[in-house]
């Protein structure tokens, strides 16, 4: 979600973006992470540059898709699944793995390695 205002995006990541324009949503719980991120910045030209590019590009072009029982149900499963064999993982992590999967979506992200381990979760990293 951040690449686009990144100071040097990444090239392949901003073509698969625009290779999937109409199909890409996001969460509620990265939606928090974005907001939490630009509010924790002082007030300046950075910070509401960021503040407009979330109002109006990602709110207005992307689904956020909200954590509900049954993401609750699959993350709480796979949280105990992943205790169990000693990794378990943070909260946000879970919950966005749950929404991804509990709608059938590709998880993107460039964090491959705290996500792979959700069974049935579907990860790729557009920077590779």
């Amino acid at each position: 979600m951040s690449e686009p205002i990144k100071s040097r995006p990444d090239e392949r990541v901003l073509a698969r973006i625009e290779e999937h324009d109409g199909e890409l949503a996001t969460c509620a719980v990265v939606w928090h992470e974005l907001r939490y991120g630009a509010t924790r910045l002082p007030a300046s030209k950075k910070r509401g540059a960021i503040e407009t590019y979330l109002e109006e590009v990602v709110r207005t072009a992307l689904p956020i898709l909200p954590y509900d029982e049954e993401s609750a149900a699959w993350h709480a499963q796979q949280r105990a699944h992943l205790e169990k064999r000693g990794r378990p993982p943070s909260a946000a992590d879970g919950q966005i793995a749950a929404i991804a999967r509990v709608n059938e979506l590709v998880l993107v992200t460039a964090n491959v390695r705290d996500f792979r381990r959700f069974e049935g979760l579907t990860v790729q990293d557009w920077t590779r």
